[in-house]
């Protein structure tokens, strides 16, 4: 039972009409009230655009359904009632735009794309390690996605047995009233008659395969070309692979690049960032420095003698960076050093004395010379004081100790109060 007929009787169908005689009816209505024919008739240009909306309305499923519950005032309110196709866009999509009515309206003219219903999107992150960008792989990605029930071709049951829940006049919702005190209560609930379906199949007539859920559940295997050198946030798309529901587009599905965190190297762009700790005799006397690299090879990075790293001087070797995303250049690996001094310095070794007279000698042999200092003069009074490691509990423990004693200290509020009163 439809709301309203005023659509049907104004193409000549009943509300239980097909496509196929919607199609027909609105054929040979739309030639005979056309305004090119009817010149002489100037209600035949009215009669004629509300049967193309009427037509526009009926052809379209989800367009049909709001109409046939809640009539015209439902379309209004879910946005399908101002706007749609022009009569003469219908018209001229309809019979291919040409025929003896193609001009009067300066051609075909324009659809306008209000945009069908899709599916939601599915969105998934795909963690991809800083080798594999460096190389580029194919990631095969398996997900679970509805897709419409091949043995009841979306209709839950069979055909002809899914019927308007008449509990809810096929809108899934119902409105109830409570009385609480004076006062009724309106509020809205799920229709416990189609549990928020809008239909009802009964249970020897649903499909075996869905059990009238319209769509069941498939696992899909996708492959993602993960490109060389891809930024972090790339997003890669699978459009119509996602869900799948009765009446609306399939969604797409979206897998966005996340970069894995790597424990030799850090990435900016398209260059690369290396820490290397090198000890202190290389960084004066020069040495040898082995980088392993993304793609199993073994950098030789050379210190040369006498060139003198500093600690956290920076070099850089051009074009071994990552491979630019879509390009045929390189960025640069930026190597930033750490120079690791040993605990003492001497030819006793670390269990032995301090330094003896003849390693000091040739240190300042190979060294630059000590900087100059300020003496002080010589009537000063010098005292002489060792060096002691730092203990940071104990440090920690001193600086609480010191905080307690401030906090004694801003309570004297007694005298002042004493004072104040005097």
């Amino acid at each position: 039972m439809v709301k309203e007929t005023k659509f049907y009787e104004l193409l000549g169908v009943s509300p239980d009409a097909s496509d196929s005689q919607l199609k027909s009816a609105y054929k040979k209505g739309a030639l005979k009230h056309h305004p090119d024919k009817n010149a002489h008739n100037p209600e035949a240009a009215e009669i004629f655009k509300e049967l193309s909306h009427a037509y526009e309305v009926l052809s379209d499923p989800q367009k049909r359904q709001i109409y046939d519950q809640y009539g015209e005032e439902g379309l209004e309110q879910g946005g399908a009632g101002g706007g749609g196709m022009a009569a003469e866009d219908l018209f001229a999509q309809f019979f291919g735009g040409g025929g003896a009515f193609g001009g009067m309206f300066g051609g075909g003219g324009g659809m306008r794309d209000t945009g069908p219903k899709k599916a939601r999107t599915i969105t998934h992150v795909h963690k991809v390690s800083l080798e594999d960008i460096y190389r580029g792989k194919v990631s095969k990605l398996a997900l679970q996605k509805s897709v419409i029930c091949p043995k009841c071709d979306g209709r839950g049951g069979k055909e002809g047995a899914v019927k308007k829940c008449t509990g809810c006049d096929g809108r899934g919702m119902k409105t109830m009233m409570r009385q609480m005190g004076p006062m009724i209560q309106r509020f809205q609930t799920v229709c416990p008659d189609c549990q928020g379906e809008g239909e009802i199949i009964r249970d020897k007539d649903r499909c075996k395969q869905c059990n009238g859920k319209k769509t069941i559940i498939e696992r899909k295997v996708l492959h993602v070309h993960v490109d060389k050198g891809v930024q972090p946030g790339t997003k890669i798309e699978f459009r119509g692979e996602g869900d799948q529901l009765p009446g609306v587009e399939p969604g797409d599905v979206v897998f966005e690049i996340d970069q894995k965190p790597h424990p030799r190297f850090q990435r900016q762009k398209d260059d690369l960032f290396y820490h290397a700790e090198i000890d202190l005799l290389t960084a004066l006397a020069g040495g040898t420095l082995y980088i392993e690299h993304l793609d199993d090879r073994w950098l030789t990075v050379n210190i040369l003698p006498g060139e003198v790293i500093a600690p956290g001087a920076v070099k850089v070797i051009r074009g071994q960076g990552m491979p630019s995303y879509r390009h045929h250049d390189f960025g640069n690996l930026y190597i930033q050093f750490d120079v690791k001094f040993p605990d003492r310095i001497g030819s006793a070794g670390e269990e032995g004395p301090e330094m003896t007279p003849e390693d000091v000698a040739a240190l300042e042999r190979i060294l630059p010379p000590r900087k100059d200092q300020q003496l002080p003069p010589r009537d000063a009074m010098l005292e002489d004081y060792p060096l002691e490691d730092v203990d940071p509990t104990r440090e920690q423990a001193r600086a609480r100790g010191a905080m307690d004693e401030d906090d004694d200290d801003m309570h004297p509020g007694a005298e002042r109060v004493q004072c104040a009163s005097q």
